[in-house]
């Protein structure tokens, strides 16, 4: 799964450092500041400050500089897997509030008109992200498979048109693409989310104070931040609980982060002012101790099974919010001042470059990975500190002299902005057009499929042969079943009245389960459909048909909606016609082997109590790597995509613990047909068929070929009778103990 969202998946997990602080001698709008009007030109069109006293110009602020060091520091060490670092995916949190109390800081106390402020931004962001981009581009032309490439040409132009974010919710909200590798471009959402806050920010305090003066203003743009920023919240923590993906990616989520940073600068203005007395300046660097403390201690404690980013957001933000308001403090840091410690030249330096280095270090690491694997984190972190040559490189001759060697016109800092939106994208449309060359057949209708055997150690029919892959890589990928909708989000708890075959026929088979369940639609159909019945798909991703309680990683949490969409399937079974038969099958990978046969007699005892047949299909060996891919990356040779057998099987509890002779259930296994012989490796393509269309589901494809032997194994000849009713079960031993909660997701 992708990195990306550090709690639940990942996915991997990413963070896109915000605007990184300059070097001491930079330009003031590294800090908030007020200037009084015509104390310096404004550009045409400029909103201009309030007038009044002029407030101090505010000096520059080491401690920020290092804050962001220790902000890139935690991410980096995340990526690379350094050990005790598990939370550090909390430096994003630190960025977006340090970006909140810049920006607003700027907006509010200087001449600055939309079109400076966006030409600005453009200058400081967009030329760096966009030599990144056009690296990774190349770099994945040369070393990355087609596959591979043709998802990389889309994440580029996401992330050149600054909506990244948005792609990868859809990404990691979709239960089947989440299987994919993490893009080397996932670390883009945060800069998307960085860009849409600049947007709205920019136009909401530059509207205001072009309408609004004096006390009004200041109460409408607090009004306004406290406003966004309690919203911004409330549906943080509500979809941290429904869908972690859109929770940690989308901006709606995030702006109260940024709104939190806007608040400390408001009031940090107040502060200055007062920061003569002692006890204030003690309570202000109490509270820089502690507020350092609070973004320190995250790092360590979270892990990715803390559902983020939720309530546990809350004690790096509000400890970032701290230290930027306590460094309001009159005269240079002393000693007893944490910026003190923050302003220590590794941490500066590393502030320094922390913009670039952070666009570089994650293309670097996945790139490597997808080339020789999975890497032990020594190695990583050795590539991610590599990463800095780049960045510095990046910093020295793309950074610095396009934000201060050139003209500060807006026109100007609009025009590189532009170019360097469209730079991307033309190297995007130049990967994806080679990418779609070298795969050759990329359309995604089904293929169609050879003759099945019935029986036998052959897979294919004999005298059938199967010329080149079938499917193609390209097409295995999106070689899904009919009826996608069958397999209902996981949100849900109940599923639609989705059947195919002879709808109105009485008689009906029902498939049963997870999407391992789901993988045989167009198996069980052909079956239905030989004896003019219906058949019923009542299948939900992620979710056991053995009653156990498991936690999902896209959600972040006990699935919830899992156990209440079994008890309703299973009573819904009940209120219906009796089905021909019930045909289950699942991931045999939740929980332990004793949980399983656990959850399997409780939900036996209610499916014989339906007096139907009962029929399970015992689950198809693991890759545990996207095939796919690897017949891509290998020019389609398929003896290097092979995997280990004893990682592709775990114990069945209906195939060898004896559920299914005590409870009547015909049992089909097909592992030793996929996985022939006996060898180390079990094989990604048989007799020229490819199996799996990711790291773990089979191909509709291969679901098809294997009709006739389900046809055969499950019911006999096709024009045969149903199967006989399933004969007496004993009762369920009393005294079972509950289900634990294992945390496998498959």
């Amino acid at each position: 799964m992708p990195t990306a969202v550090p709690p639940s998946s990942a996915p991997s997990t990413l963070s896109t450092p915000s605007t990184p602080s300059s070097t001491a001698s930079g330009p003031a709008e590294l800090l908030p500041e007020a200037v009084r009007v015509g104390r310096e030109p404004a550009a045409k069109g400029a909103v201009l400050a309030e007038r009044g006293p002029a407030r101090p110009r505010a000096a520059f602020r080491p401690d920020i500089e290092g804050l962001r060091g220790v902000a890139v520091l935690s991410v980096l060490a995340f990526h690379a897997a350094v050990p005790g670092l598990t939370g550090g995916y909390v430096g994003v949190d630190v960025f977006f509030v340090v970006s909140g109390f810049l920006i607003t800081g700027l907006l509010t106390g200087r001449p600055l008109g939309l079109w400076d402020f966006a030409a600005r931004r453009a200058r400081r962001i967009l030329p760096a992200a966009a030599t990144v981009l056009v690296a990774t581009a190349a770099a994945g032309g040369a070393l990355l498979d087609p596959l591979r490439g043709t998802d990389l040409a889309r994440d580029l132009i996401a992330a050149a048109g600054q909506f990244a974010n948005w792609r990868f919710v859809g990404r990691q909200t979709d239960y089947l693409a989440a299987e994919r590798d993490p893009s080397p471009l996932q670390h883009f959402w945060s800069l998307g989310v960085e860009n849409q806050f600049y947007l709205l920010w920019g136009v909401l305090l530059l509207g205001l104070a072009r309408y609004l003066h004096g006390r009004r203003r200041t109460l409408a743009i607090t009004l306004a931040t406290v406003g966004i920023g309690g919203a911004s919240l409330a549906l943080c923590l509500r979809w941290t609980q429904t869908s972690a993906p859109l929770a940690y990616f989308s901006t709606g989520s995030r702006l109260w982060e940024f709104a939190a940073g806007a608040c400390a600068a408001l009031l940090g203005g107040t502060l200055a002012t007062r920061t003569e007395r002692r006890p204030v300046r003690w309570s202000l660097r109490l509270l820089g101790w502690l507020g350092l403390a609070a973004v320190a201690v995250p790092t360590v404690l979270y892990d990715r099974t803390t559902p983020f980013p939720g309530s546990a957001a809350l004690l790096p933000v509000l400890g970032t919010a701290a230290v930027l308001l306590a460094g309001h403090g009159p005269g240079p840091l002393r000693a007893v001042d944490a910026g003190r410690l923050l302003a220590i030249r590794p941490l500066r330096a590393a502030g320094r470059l922390s913009y670039a280095w952070y666009l570089w270090h994650w293309p670097v690491l996945t790139i490597a990975q997808a080339r020789y694997g999975a890497l032990p984190w020594p190695t990583l972190a050795a590539l991610t500190l590599a990463a800095a040559l780049p960045a510095w490189l990046t910093l020295r001759l793309v950074e610095q002299p396009l934000r201060y060697g050139s003209s500060p016109a807006p026109r100007r800092g609009l025009a590189v902005g532009a170019s360097a939106l469209v730079i991307p994208l033309i190297a995007a449309l130049t990967l994806g057009g080679g990418t779609v060359r070298a795969l050759g057949d990329t359309s995604t209708g089904p293929t169609a499929a050879p003759a099945g055997a019935a029986d036998g150690p052959g897979l294919l029919a004999p005298g059938t042969r199967v010329p080149a892959l079938t499917p193609s890589p390209a097409r295995a990928r999106e070689d899904f079943p009919p009826g996608k909708g069958c397999e209902i989000p996981l949100n849900a708890d109940s599923s639609p009245r989705c059947l195919f075959g002879d709808e109105n026929s009485p008689d009906r088979i029902v498939l049963l389960g997870d999407s391992h369940a789901g993988q045989w639609i167009s198996a069980a159909l052909t079956m239905a459909e030989q004896r003019h019945w219906a058949l019923e798909v009542l299948v939900k991703p992620g979710c056991p048909l053995a009653t156990l309680t498991v936690r999902n990683t896209v959600l972040g949490r006990t699935f919830e909606e899992c156990d209440r969409w079994r008890e309703n399937t299973l009573t819904r079974l009940t209120s219906g016609p009796k089905p021909r038969l019930v045909l289950m099958a699942g991931l045999n990978r939740y929980g332990s082997p004793e949980q399983r046969t656990e959850g399997w007699t409780r939900t036996l005892d209610r499916l014989t109590a339906l007096g139907a047949p009962l029929a399970y299909l015992g689950d198809t060996p693991m890759p545990g790597k996207d095939i796919p891919t690897c017949l891509a990356a290998s020019d389609g040779r398929s003896d290097a995509c092979f995997f280990p057998r004893d990682t592709a099987f775990e114990p069945d509890p209906l195939l060898d613990g004896g559920l299914a002779a005590r409870y009547g259930v015909r049992t089909l296994d097909l592992g030793a047909l996929l996985c022939p012989g006996s060898g180390p490796s079990c094989p990604a393509v048989l007799e020229g068929v490819v199996l799996y269309r990711d790291t773990g589901h089979i191909t509709d494809t291969l679901a098809r070929v294997l009709a006739p032997r389900l046809d055969k194994g499950l019911l006999g000849a096709p024009a045969g009778p149903a199967v006989p009713p399933a004969p007496a079960v004993p009762p369920a031993p009393a005294g079972l103990p509950g289900p634990a909660v294992p945390s496998v997701q498959p």
